[in-house]
């Protein structure tokens, strides 16, 4: 449900000839490079960032990466082959399959999750789900849902082992698309632009080195509904922005609040606005329909998010500081 948050409301013509603009700025001034690569997922944060860069640089200095793989969900390649043509960016299709069967991906996802169900095999689907906010207060307990080709779905707790396991396959997926990003960013001169918004990039949810890499981030400061309403106005297509906010990470359909936020994004981004903006707990609830107690815990979550992927946003650390020279 997208809430009428008047706090969150924006000022499209004002933001995106902001942002047209600082990227104009950053790849003259500060990358000198002569355009951008965007990796496409089908979803509004990336559609709204081809879209911008489109507006920025034209459309025949943005190219458009494709990057299905074997989990991918049946309508992402569609999508996102829609938001390119719509905003006539070059297409560049890249299936991952190969190189994920390569490093040995689906065979390290498959046995973490057997340890947990050990029937799991060919033709099973699965995701990972986590506890509300609301439940378990002080820790967050993950489970497994995995479908059979027939019968009903099963449900397991994840120990921390298969946990880690599971997300430590995943995570293969958003580097080895980086690394394809940067191949022909490299090969084309271009910079890399980076999709997350600031729900995701102040909540750390992003792989280091992987979707969390990129030369410039466009939208990292807009909250999700924001970003929404941005892509309403540069006219990314209607299939997109009414499509579910999700991972495209599991081989099951997923969605991010099943996963990660435990809120759907428009009352995540209330809270967000209210704990970075001091606004009581009372006030946030009345709202978005929560209790004043659910939106404190909600902001002792955020500070728990922050506090543990604080080290997804440092740059390898240095020992002894090393100076910069002057150019």
């Amino acid at each position: 449900m997208n809430r009428n948050i008047p706090f969150l409301d924006l000022n499209c013509e004002a933001e995106t000839d902001k942002i047209t603009t600082g990227i104009q700025r950053i790849m003259s001034g500060q990358l000198k490079k002569r355009g951008l690569v965007v990796g496409l997922s089908g979803g509004v944060d990336s559609s709204v960032t081809v879209a911008l860069c489109q507006k920025a640089l034209g459309r025949e200095r943005v190219a458009a990466i494709l990057m299905p793989e074997q989990h991918s969900a049946d309508d992402t390649l569609e999508l996102s082959r829609m938001a390119a043509d719509h905003f006539g960016v070059s297409i560049i299709v890249e299936d991952i399959t190969g190189i994920l069967t390569a490093l040995g991906f689906y065979e390290k996802y498959n046995a973490a999750i057997q340890s947990v169900i050990p029937e799991y095999g060919t033709g099973w689907r699965s995701k990972i789900i986590t506890s509300s906010v609301f439940e378990n207060k002080g820790f967050t307990i993950f489970s497994v849902v995995a479908q059979p080709p027939e019968g009903p779905p099963i449900k397991k707790r994840l120990d921390l082992k298969a946990y880690l396991g599971i997300v430590a396959a995943t995570n293969f997926k958003q580097r080895t698309r980086k690394m394809i990003e940067y191949y022909h960013a490299d090969r084309l001169n271009y910079a890399v632009a980076g999709t997350p918004n600031r729900l995701e990039y102040d909540q750390g949810f992003f792989v280091k080195n992987g979707d969390g890499a990129a030369d410039i981030k466009p939208i990292a400061h807009l909250y999700k509904t924001q970003v929404y309403q941005l892509g309403a106005y540069l006219g990314v297509p209607e299939e997109i922005l009414q499509r579910s906010p999700t991972t495209d990470t599991y081989s099951l359909p997923q969605q991010q609040d099943e996963f990660y936020f435990t809120l759907p994004y428009d009352q995540m981004d209330a809270c967000l606005y209210g704990k970075n903006n001091l606004m009581p707990p009372e006030t946030i609830g009345r709202i978005i329909g929560l209790t004043a107690e659910q939106v404190a815990g909600v902001y002792k979550n955020i500070d728990q998010k922050r506090a543990t992927t604080r080290y997804l946003h440092l740059p390898g650390q240095l020992i002894e500081t090393v100076p910069e020279m002057d150019i």
